[in-house]
C-alpha cells in the first residue's frame, strides 16, 4: 500500500466505518459464512471488521477536531483494507473493551495493546505493528530518577494495563483511573508521584501543552511489542494469519513507517 492508499486513509480518518474496501482479499460470497466458526469468513461476509478502542489516548487513539470519530485509526483501516472490508470502531473504557473482546462483541482491539506473557495466555496476538518505549512521567521537581525509585511512590494508570503492572512490580502503589487525562490532572495537582506511559504519549501531550511542568524521569530498558489481540480459539486462526500477512505487506510497502511518522513524529514500526 503506497502513497495513494495513504491519502485514502487520511481522508477516512474523520468518520468511522468508511474504509475504502480495496484490499487483497474480496468479501466472501458464501451464504453460510456468517454461521460458520471462522471469524475471518464472518468478517468478509458482513463486509466490516470491528475494532474496540478508547478514543481518549492521544496519539494512539483520539477524536479529531470534528469530534465524531477516533482520529488515529489508520493502522486499523489499513489492515481492514488489506482484508477487503471496512473498519468500524466501538469506544469504551479499557476493562470494558477487553470484556467485549472476550464475549465476541468486537473482533479485535486497536488501542496500543502491549504483548505481555500474562495476556498471551489468554489472547492470540498478531505480529507487532509498533514498539512502545515505556517512560516514567513526573513533575519537573520530582526526585525520581530511575524505575527503582518508584518503590513506595504513588502512581495512577488504568487498572489491568501493562503500565500499572510495571509500576507495581517496582513497588509503587497504583490507583486506577479511566484515562490518561485523569492521570495528568492528578499528577499536576500533586496527588500522585508519577505515572507510566508511552514515550510518544508524553511527547504528544507536551506538544499540545508546552506549559506543563512535566518531564521523563526514567524509561524501561526494552520497548514493549504492540499488536492486535484476538480470542485464543480455533475460530480466529485464519483471521490471525490474514492479519499477519496484512501487517507484513504494510511493513514491506513502507506504509507502517509512513503512518508512524505522520501521527507519532517518529518511526515506531521497528524495534
Amino acid at each position: 500500500m503506497g502513497a495513494g492508499a495513504l491519502a485514502a486513509l487520511a481522508g477516512l480518518a474523520g468518520c468511522s466505518g468508511d474504509g475504502d474496501g480495496a484490499g487483497s482479499m474480496g468479501v466472501g460470497d458464501s451464504g453460510s459464512a456468517a454461521a460458520s466458526d471462522d471469524l475471518l469468513a464472518q468478517i468478509q461476509e458482513r463486509g466490516s471488521m470491528t475494532f474496540a478502542t478508547e478514543g481518549t489516548w492521544s496519539p494512539w487513539t483520539f477524536h479529531n477536531e470534528a469530534g465524531n470519530s477516533p482520529a488515529l485509526t489508520s493502522r486499523s483501516r489499513a489492515i481492514a483494507a488489506e482484508l477487503g472490508v471496512d473498519a468500524e470502531f466501538a469506544e469504551g473504557e479499557w476493562d470494558g473493551l477487553l470484556a467485549g473482546l472476550d464475549s465476541g462483541r468486537y473482533d479485535t482491539m486497536a488501542n496500543g495493546v502491549s504483548v505481555t506473557p500474562e495476556r498471551e495466555e489468554k489472547y492470540a496476538f498478531t505480529d507487532p505493528y509498533a514498539y512502545n518505549r515505556i517512560v516514567v512521567i513526573t513533575t519537573e521537581d520530582s526526585d525520581i530518577a530511575s524505575m527503582h525509585d518508584l518503590s513506595g511512590k504513588t502512581t495512577t494508570n488504568t487498572l489491568g494495563s501493562s503500565y500499572a503492572t510495571l509500576a507495581e512490580s517496582y513497588g509503587a502503589t497504583n490507583t486506577g483511573v479511566d484515562d490518561f487525562n485523569q492521570t495528568i490532572e492528578l499528577l499536576e495537582a500533586g496527588r500522585i508521584d508519577a505515572t507510566l506511559n508511552g514515550e510518544v504519549v508524553f511527547y504528544d501531550y507536551m506538544e499540545q501543552h508546552p506549559e506543563a511542568g512535566l518531564k521523563i524521569a526514567a524509561e524501561n530498558s526494552e520497548p514493549t511489542h504492540v499488536a492486535f489481540p484476538l480470542r485464543r480459539e480455533a475460530a480466529t486462526e485464519s483471521l490471525l494469519s490474514a492479519m499477519n500477512d496484512a501487517i507484513a505487506s504494510l511493513r514491506e510497502s513502507g506504509t507502517l513507517a509512513e503512518l508512524s511518522n505522520e501521527f507519532f513524529g517518529m518511526d515506531i514500526s521497528q524495534a
